[in-house]
């Protein structure tokens, strides 16, 4: 009988133990990025407003000048890390883990990858997975950051303030997915950024100590270095999804928005000629003419003469010269259709 009424009796409930907040569950996502909230499939395509926090504090630190002051050693920390972490994003995000355009050592890949990571854009991995999706897309509804479908300012930065574009894209990376410390690098993206930042804050204060002549300090090396810098390669390198795709000139005919600006090429060291690239994204060069400014390219030659990369992939002849616009629709504007042929090759 007692066997009988344990038979009866409703099974023990999956959910009896008490659920995490989802506050908690959030706060812990800004540095383990594979935790998992129950709204993930919920308004999707919304932005994550607890995600945007810390974006806000980013760019509100850097009010702290004002407090800080200036010192030419601050500015000097800022403008060499603006500029190598903006090779990391343009030589190894994008023109490496995106489109595969050169090889090198695993060495000298996770090198790249640690310095890419500090520039505060997630992961390896989430950012190529994005970028790939984006060509495989440009400028059509699965577009995740196209002026033409969602607008400018969520192309430039509320795109990755969503739910949907906070996941890995595994799908994208799957040829990346068999190195476990580039999955680590993505899975703890805050991780490289924090330790960058201390380390920051320790200069400052080394300096400080050891030679008060340099006029700096702790806060104000954390300010301008980590803060100041990071910011401005954020929207440095945002242009290129937002302004590359609204303004500048069409060499090619491509199906979709991608512009070539001169402008943009100066401040990303050569990521500015967006329609080369959209036109063939698999090369590694995306300035195609000898007076088109593309720094990352010339860098990624230097490293090829010291054996540190190799294979880099050129350009063919041939697709210097297909689907060319004529000199007067070489400036069309946005929205207009771009013909019925990509002229695209990408090998990724």
């Amino acid at each position: 009988m007692e066997s009988s009424l344990k038979s009866m009796s409703p099974p023990a409930s999956p959910t009896s133990k008490p659920a995490p907040s989802l506050l908690r569950a959030s706060l812990r996502r800004w540095f383990d990025s594979n935790s998992l909230l129950p709204s993930d499939q919920q308004d999707i395509d919304r932005i994550d407003w607890l995600r945007v926090i810390p974006f806000i504090l980013m760019h509100a630190a850097c009010l702290g000048v004002l407090w800080v002051g200036v010192s030419e050693i601050a500015v000097f920390v800022a403008c060499a890390l603006y500029l190598l972490r903006m090779f990391a994003i343009t030589a190894f995000y994008h023109r490496y883990f995106s489109h595969r355009s050169f090889k090198t050592s695993r060495v000298v890949q996770f090198g790249f990858a640690l310095l890419g990571s500090a520039s505060v854009q997630r992961g390896p991995l989430w950012w190529a997975g994005h970028h790939r999706n984006h060509h495989a897309h440009s400028d059509k509804p699965k577009d995740t950051h196209s002026p033409r479908q969602s607008g400018f300012i969520r192309s430039h930065m509320g795109w990755f303030l969503t739910r949907r574009n906070f996941l890995l894209r595994k799908d994208q990376v799957r040829d990346w997915l068999i190195y476990p410390e580039l999955v680590f690098l993505d899975r703890f993206d805050t991780l490289v950024p924090i330790l960058l930042a201390f380390s920051l804050y320790g200069l400052g204060i080394f300096l400080e100590a050891y030679y008060p002549a340099m006029g700096t300090n702790g806060f104000q090396m954390l300010v301008w270095g980590f803060f100041v810098s990071t910011v401005v390669l954020y929207h440095a390198t945002f242009t290129v999804n937002s302004i590359a795709h609204v303004w500048g000139s069409r060499r090619y005919e491509t199906q979709d928005d991608s512009r070539n600006n001169a402008l943009l090429a100066l401040i990303t060291l050569g990521e500015g000629w967006h329609n080369n690239h959209h036109h063939y994204p698999g090369t590694v060069r995306q300035g195609f003419f000898w007076w088109e400014f593309d720094p990352t390219y010339w860098m990624l030659k230097i490293m090829a003469l010291m054996g540190l990369v190799w294979d880099l992939r050129p350009l063919p002849e041939a697709w210097r010269q297909r689907d060319r616009l004529g000199p007067g629709r070489q400036h069309s504007t946005i929205h207009q259709s771009s013909g019925s042929r990509s002229g695209r090759r990408d090998d990724a």
